[in-house]
């Protein structure tokens, strides 16, 4: 009796993995990769602000008061409200300018933002607290697929792109851009 309990149990169990490759094999077969982004006419020329709107997850970039381009974007993994310390998980708000780049960072591409502002600075020390820094468009992590699409907010309040979209920024925006971070 133990061995035939033994053996149901055993087919029950083959049974269920039979199951889930089967479910796996039809779901990979219907999987489609993500296209790469649909080529764009060049930006000519730099850029002179950005608009990053929180609530909406998009970034709009000017030139000349004209839009020229405007993309999805990943925000701090708690993305609600201004950033008020380190390690809160939000994208501060206000405005702010493009200060540094790096394109040896652990994300393809970044440019750096002058947060925390004086009056970021007084508040957290008002509070006791750090406000954090370090806050940067960028790309996706080294080493992920590049065209891989942005499907939550994840970074530690950054702005996130993908790694297409990162690379057309990075050659069009100078040291001192504008960037105008909403709620």
């Amino acid at each position: 009796m133990r061995a035939m309990n033994r053996l149901a149990r055993f087919f029950s169990r083959l049974s269920l993995l039979a199951s889930i490759g089967l479910v796996s094999v039809i779901l990979w077969d219907r999987y489609t990769p993500p296209a790469p982004p649909a080529t764009l006419e060049p930006i000519n020329g730099q850029i002179d602000r950005i608009l990053i709107d929180k609530s909406e997850r998009k970034m709009t970039v000017f030139q000349d008061d004209t839009i020229v381009r405007t993309y999805e974007i990943a925000l701090g993994f708690t993305p609600e409200g201004d950033k008020m310390l380190e390690g809160d998980g939000k994208t501060p708000e206000g405005i702010f300018k493009i200060d540094r780049r790096n394109d040896q960072s652990a994300f393809h591409l970044s440019l750096g933002l002058n947060y925390p502002l004086a009056e970021d600075r007084a508040r957290a020390a008002a509070d006791g607290v750090s406000p954090g820094g370090d806050i940067f468009i960028h790309g996706q992590p080294n080493g992920r697929q590049r065209f891989e699409p942005i499907l939550h907010d994840w970074t530690d309040g950054c702005i996130a792109l993908s790694d297409a979209e990162i690379e057309e920024l990075w050659g069009v925006t100078p040291i001192g851009t504008e960037v105008e971070i909403t709620p």
